[in-house]
């Protein structure tokens, strides 16, 4: 079974997803680089094997993205999972471990790049708002796409109520990405996302939840 890593910064919730959804492959660590998170007591708890690489230990983004590394093919990690992982990874660490290496995003990619995407999505006026698994490039947010969910924006919509609308997705569309990965019925190939599977795409590579269609 293919062995894979958790990468967290906070209270975990997709890790969680990933977790609950018992994926085809065994988790080598959940990976934070704060000592402090909720997430990684929630995985000890569940007697999962964590580690810490605090950033703030080392001098500079490349040594800490480095002994990052390190730690994870010390674990054996084939496949790197990015849950909630609030670091800008440098190129050298994005290249070693291309094609293995995926983030969850809280939009539509390409829209919203980066941090605070729903109050940004709510500037915009935009009708349709969701998120996003994708490979990891050196680009910021530019990776190749393997599925989105969509939501609907509605009139009443704050940041809280649709990141809330947004997040219940990920739960859904992350541990199905992962479970594709793993099973190597998604890969990258020549800068794009290419499903083995040929009914895969049409059931999964856009979900809109049932209801919210309009």
């Amino acid at each position: 079974m293919k062995r894979y890593v958790i990468l967290i910064s906070g209270r975990g919730s997709n890790m969680q997803a990933l977790i609950e959804a018992r994926l085809p492959g065994v988790c080598a660590g959940v990976i934070s680089n704060r000592p402090d998170t909720a997430g990684l007591a929630w995985a000890a708890a569940r007697s999962l094997p964590t580690a810490v690489v605090d950033h703030r230990a080392f001098p500079s983004r490349a040594s800490f993205d480095a002994a990052l590394a390190d730690e994870i093919e010390r674990r054996g990690g084939e496949f790197v999972l990015l849950a909630g992982f609030m670091r800008v990874l440098t190129e050298s660490f994005v290249r070693r471990f291309s094609g293995r290496l995926v983030n969850i995003h809280p939009s539509l990619l390409p829209a919203f790049p980066g941090l605070h995407t729903h109050a940004a999505a709510l500037a915009a006026g935009v009708r349709v708002h969701g998120c996003t698994v994708h490979f990891v490039t050196p680009a910021l947010d530019s990776g190749p796409i393997i599925v989105q969910a969509a939501v609907p924006v509605l009139p009443s919509d704050t940041v809280e109520t649709l990141a809330a609308r947004v997040l219940a997705q990920e739960h859904i569309v992350y541990p199905q990405a992962a479970c594709a990965l793993l099973e190597g019925r998604c890969l990258l190939a020549q800068g794009r996302a290419v499903w083995c599977d040929e009914a895969t795409p049409a059931t999964l590579a856009l979900r809109v939840p049932a209801g919210q269609a309009h």
